[in-house]
C-alpha cells in the first residue's frame, strides 16, 4: 500500500467537488499538498479546510502564460493528480465552437501541459506518481457529449500511453474513470443520471485506487460495466442502445 506521509502532491482542479474531497483524504493521510484551480478565493477556502500542510497555487491550465508562471513555482514533487475539467452539454445540431474548444483545451490539452511540467523531473530522478482523471463517457461516443467525451477519451489514451512507457520504471501511472458525480458541472444536465455519486464517495474510491498498485479503476462498478462492455458491441447494436436525444 502506498504511503503518502511527507509526500508532496500537486492537485490540479481541487478547489471543489471531487478534487477537494480527494485533497482532504490525502491531507489526512499526511501528504503535503499544492492545490490549483482558477479561483483564488475558492482555493484559499479549500486550503483552510485541510488538516495538513497545503498551499494554494492559482492557475488556468487552459491558458499557457498562466500555466507557465504557476509551474515555475512548483519545486520538487512526488506526485500529480489531474482533476481539472469544464463541461457543457452539447449536441452536434447545436454546435458551440467556443465551448467545444474550451473542453478540449482544458480537459485534454490542459492535462498535457500539466504532465509536461512534471514528467521530465520524475524521469530524471526515476520516481514519481501520476494520476489522471478520465470518465466513463470516454470509452465510446455518446449523444449530446460533443467536446466532453472526446476530450476525456484523449486523457484516457494519454494515461494508457504513459503507463505503457513507464510501467517498468519507478514512475507509477494511474487512471480513474468516474461516472456521474454531483457537482456544479453535472447540475447542467437535464436528463436522468444513473448511479450519481457524491464527491466524497467518489474520492474514497479514487483514494483507495491511489493507495493500490493497479493502473485503472472505472466506477461505480455496475455502471462502468455498461461502458466498458460497449467497446465490444457492433455499431448497429451500440447506437440502438444510445439513440439521439430529442
Amino acid at each position: 500500500m502506498r504511503d503518502f506521509t511527507g509526500k508532496r502532491y500537486w492537485l490540479v482542479g481541487a478547489s471543489e467537488g471531487l478534487g477537494l474531497a480527494l485533497a482532504r483524504k490525502l491531507s489526512a493521510a499526511g501528504a503535503e499538498l499544492i492545490l490549483s484551480a482558477r479561483s483564488e478565493d475558492a482555493l484559499a477556502k479549500a486550503v483552510a479546510s485541510l488538516p495538513g500542510k497545503a498551499t494554494a497555487l492559482p492557475v488556468d491550465v487552459g491558458a499557457t502564460a498562466s500555466f507557465e508562471a504557476a509551474a515555475a513555482e512548483l519545486g520538487d514533487l512526488d506526485g500529480i493528480v489531474f482533476l481539472a475539467g469544464v463541461y457543457w452539454p452539447m449536441q452536434a445540431q447545436e454546435w458551440d465552437a467556443r465551448a467545444a474548444e474550451a473542453m478540449a483545451n482544458v480537459n485534454f490539452t490542459g492535462c498535457i501541459r500539466v504532465i509536461g511540467a512534471v514528467l521530465p523531473a520524475m524521469v530524471a530522478k526515476g520516481q514519481g506518481h501520476i494520476v489522471i482523471t478520465g470518465s466513463l463517457s470516454g470509452f465510446r461516443g455518446l449523444p449530446g457529449a460533443i467536446g466532453y467525451a472526446a476530450s476525456k477519451a484523449g486523457t484516457m489514451v494519454l494515461a494508457e500511453s504513459l503507463y505503457a512507457d513507464l510501467r517498468k520504471t519507478g514512475i507509477a501511472v494511474q487512471l480513474a474513470n468516474p461516472g456521474f458525480i454531483r457537482t456544479r458541472l453535472t447540475a447542467k444536465n437535464d436528463f436522468s443520471m444513473p448511479f450519481i455519486m457524491e464527491p466524497e464517495a467518489a474520492a474514497d474510491i479514487m483514494f483507495r485506487h491511489m493507495q493500490s498498485r493497479r493502473f485503472k479503476v472505472s466506477f461505480p462498478a455496475p455502471f462502468s460495466w455498461l461502458f466498458r462492455g460497449s467497446q465490444f458491441l457492433p455499431d448497429a447494436l451500440y447506437y440502438r442502445m444510445f439513440p439521439p436525444r430529442p
